[in-house]
Order: structure tokens, then C-alpha cells, then sequence
């Protein structure tokens, strides 16, 4: 499994590009930035060098740790994919592929597509040092102007960037995602129920197309969730020095929550059951919130099943697990 911390190349790439940077400047750029985004604003507000580089020691490890973990949910569950070729679609500062390029070693070909001009600029300056993406391909301009013009790739990637369209440039961003899917597309939104709606609307209209989903569901219906409830995960990272200074923030960790989907063109067989949210360890039983291949259920575990109990106590959010015979007797219903 590729760990959620940003990797050493790109953090000494960034150290490099923090000195002589105001602290105290980066975090008020970083937080004019963040307020832009919570009110429904998008990467234009990121103009200068200085912009750029806050956002990135502010949002780029979370963001990462995010795309990892989704990545290494794929790979999970399928172990055979390997792909060759990548297109990060509103790629900013590079960061969903430095973690497809962690995850997935045969990857060789890498191309990225953003409008932002100074995530542009620091992306290809990360890359720089970079022994596998210094000859990167980075196409400045509108996402579907560019989508028609890419090659198709093996892996399509788009994280954090569907949130910033309209419902209609939503849609056809969608279609045109899935035109250039070879194999595998993966979509990451905010772990928020704006960011889930998002995902479940594409998730739907592109099984219609023939999509298949991969991960995080064992199944290609319908999200059987009720509101208020939502689909979304949580990841923690480690913050360094400089991401804690920037953040105004003391503890040494964040846990980012996100929602995502990958879809694939094959049908994944056997795909496990997800855990939904931490599990609850009791002294008598685990109960455990799954979706399984047939419903949303609350699985309970007795402490008397000895083996089964062990098993379940390793069980975190997000986990796909199996569903043992012997499990299934204990299990219940969410009312």
C-alpha cells in the first residue's frame, strides 16, 4: 500500500521553494483560498507564485493522502491493473499524479490539463527534479477544449475539480472523462454530501454508458444510502512544520475526508463488501456498518467467535473485507 504522506522527491522539492516565503503571508493567502472554495469559488482565485504555493503546502497533502488512498483501494481490488499511461484532468499543482506515479510503478506517460497558469508553473517545477516526471506533458487551458484534443489513457484522473462546474458542464465533462478511459476512471470529491451527490450523479450516468464500478461499491446499482446519510472516507496524514505553520494549526496530523468512485470498463469480479465508518469495539460484539453486494447492513460480530472477532478488530473505515459464512448469522439491519 502507498503511504498517504506526501513522498521525500516532492517534499524536498517544495522545501526548496520555501525559502525566503513569508509564513505568516502564505497562511493568509492559504486561507483567502480555502474561504473562496467553501463559498463555491474555483482556482481562478490562485494568481501569483505566492498563491500557488500556499495552496499547495495548505491543501496538496490532504489532497494526496486522499488520491492515495483511493488508488490503493483500486489496486486492492483489482491487482492485475497496470497501467501504462495517465491523464490528470485539472491537475493544479501535479498532485494526483505524483500519487498515481507512487502507486502504480509501470506508469511511464503522464499528461495533465489545467487552466490555472501559476498551478501550471509550480507543477512543472516539482516535476522538475523528479526522475519519472521531469518530461511530463502539461496542457494550459478549459478542461473540455483540452479533453478533446488528449490521447486516450489507461488510468483518468479528476480530483477535486468537478465541484467547481456547473450541473451541465458537470454532464459533458463526464462523457468526456469516460471517452478517454481506456480502462480505469477515478473521481475524488470532498467527503461532504455535495461532494458524494457529485460522484453518485456521474457514477450513475456512466454506468448507463457502460461503466462499471471497481471501487469503493460491490455492486453497479444504486447507492442505497438515505439521506441525511452519505457515502465518504476518511484519511489521516502527518503535517509537517511548514504544512502546520500555514494551517495555524497545532496538532502533528489531519484527517481528510472524501468521496470517490473508480469505474472500469471490465466488470470487477467478486468485489468485497465496504466498511462504512469506524467500527464500534464492544466488550460483548464489533458492529460493523457495511455496504455488501446486497444492501447497507450493520454487521455484528460476538466476542465468542474468536477468529472472526480478531478479524473484525483490524477492520478501519473504508476497508473492503469478506464476508465470512460464519460471520453472517450475527449480522442486522439498519433499521
Amino acid at each position: 500500500m502507498t503511504s498517504p504522506d506526501l513522498p521525500v522527491e516532492l517534499r524536498a522539492a517544495l522545501n526548496a521553494r520555501l525559502v525566503g516565503l513569508s509564513r505568516n503571508d502564505a497562511a493568509g493567502r492559504a486561507a483567502a483560498i480555502s474561504r473562496t472554495y467553501r463559498e463555491g469559488g474555483n482556482s481562478g482565485t490562485i494568481r501569483t507564485e505566492t498563491d500557488a504555493l500556499a495552496y499547495a503546502l495548505a491543501r496538496m497533502p490532504a489532497t494526496y493522502a486522499a488520491v492515495v488512498a483511493s488508488l490503493n483501494a483500486l489496486a486492492e481490488i483489482r491487482p492485475d491493473f497496470a497501467p501504462a499511461s495517465l491523464l490528470d484532468v485539472g491537475a493544479g499543482p501535479g498532485t494526483a499524479t505524483w500519487a498515481a506515479a507512487e502507486t502504480f510503478a509501470p506508469l511511464r506517460g503522464f499528461t495533465l490539463l489545467d487552466a490555472n497558469g501559476a498551478l501550471r508553473t509550480l507543477a512543472v517545477e516539482l516535476f522538475r527534479d523528479s526522475a519519472r516526471l521531469h518530461s511530463t506533458s502539461y496542457e494550459l487551458g478549459e478542461a473540455r477544449a483540452l479533453l478533446d484534443k488528449a490521447a486516450p489513457a489507461d488510468l483518468v484522473v479528476a480530483s477535486y475539480m468537478i465541484g467547481e462546474l456547473g450541473e451541465t458542464e458537470r454532464t459533458a465533462l463526464a462523457d468526456a472523462l469516460w471517452s478517454k478511459t481506456r480502462d480505469t476512471l477515478l473521481v475524488v470529491e470532498p467527503g461532504t454530501p455535495a461532494g458524494y451527490a457529485r460522484i453518485i450523479a456521474l457514477r450513475g450516468r456512466l454506468i448507463a454508458a457502460g461503466a462499471h464500478v471497481a471501487a469503493p461499491c460491490p455492486h453497479d446499482r444504486g447507492c442505497p444510502l438515505v439521506a441525511p446519510d452519505w457515502c465518504h472516507f476518511s484519511q489521516r496524514l502527518q503535517r509537517s512544520r511548514a504544512h502546520k505553520q500555514v494551517k495555524g494549526a497545532e496538532l502533528p496530523f489531519e484527517d481528510e475526508r472524501f468521496a470517490y468512485m473508480a469505474l472500469s470498463r471490465a466488470p470487477v469480479a467478486a468485489r468485497p463488501s465496504r466498511v462504512l465508518a469506524q467500527p464500534d469495539v464492544g466488550k460483548v460484539e464489533i458492529a460493523v456498518k457495511l455496504c455488501t453486494p446486497e444492501d447497507v447492513s450493520v454487521t455484528r460480530v460476538p466476542r465468542r467467535a474468536k477468529a472472526d472477532y480478531a478479524s473484525a478488530r483490524r477492520w478501519r473505515w473504508g476497508d473492503a473485507v469478506q464476508m465470512s459464512d460464519a460471520r453472517r448469522p450475527g449480522e442486522g439491519r439498519d433499521p
